[in-house]
C-alpha cells in the first residue's frame, strides 16, 4: 500500500522562475540534499527532461530510480516512477500557483516501497524529504529571482 503526503510553501519568485529551477534536473543535487546524481535520459521537443535517472541516499544506502515526466499542464511538473530498485511507486507533482507574494508551490508525493517499513518511519522520511526539497527549491528560486 502506498503512502501519500502533501506540503505547501510560498516562494518569493515568479512561477516562471520556479518552473525554470524545477526543469534544471542536473542542478537538483545542489539544492536537494538526498540526491547525489541526476542524468537526463531523454527530452521532449522543447528540451525538457521526459525521462530522468536519479541516484539518492536513502535509508542508509544508495538507491536508483527513473522518473517519467508529464508536461500536459503548464503550471504542473508531474512524474511517475518507471524504474526503481527499492520503490514500486514514486509518483508526484509540483503544482505552481501565482499569488501576490510570488508562487505557491504544492508538492504531492505518493510512495510505495518494495521493502515494508513501519508507517511512522515512512511518514517521517517522506516529510523530511519533502521539506528539504521545498526549502532548497525556495532558496534557489528566490536567489534567481533577486
Amino acid at each position: 500500500m502506498s503512502d501519500r503526503a502533501t506540503q505547501q510553501m510560498t516562494i518569493a519568485a515568479p512561477v516562471e522562475v520556479v518552473m525554470e529551477v524545477l526543469l534544471d534536473f542536473p542542478s537538483y543535487p545542489s539544492w536537494a540534499p538526498d540526491l547525489k546524481d541526476v542524468e537526463v535520459i531523454s527530452t521532449d521537443s522543447q528540451g525538457r527532461g521526459t525521462e530522468v535517472r536519479f541516484r539518492a541516499a536513502g535509508m542508509g544506502r544508495s538507491t536508483h530510480y527513473t522518473l517519467t515526466y508529464d508536461y500536459s499542464d503548464p503550471n504542473v511538473l508531474a512524474w511517475a516512477l518507471s524504474v526503481g530498485d527499492i520503490t514500486r511507486k514514486l509518483d508526484g507533482r509540483y503544482v505552481l500557483a501565482e499569488v501576490p507574494e510570488g508562487t505557491e508551490v504544492t508538492y504531492e508525493l505518493e510512495v510505495e516501497l518494495i521493502v515494508p517499513l513501519p508507517g511512522f518511519v515512512k511518514r517521517r522520511s517522506q516529510v523530511r524529504i519533502m521539506h528539504a526539497a521545498l526549502d532548497g527549491l525556495k532558496a534557489v528560486a528566490e536567489k534567481a529571482a533577486a
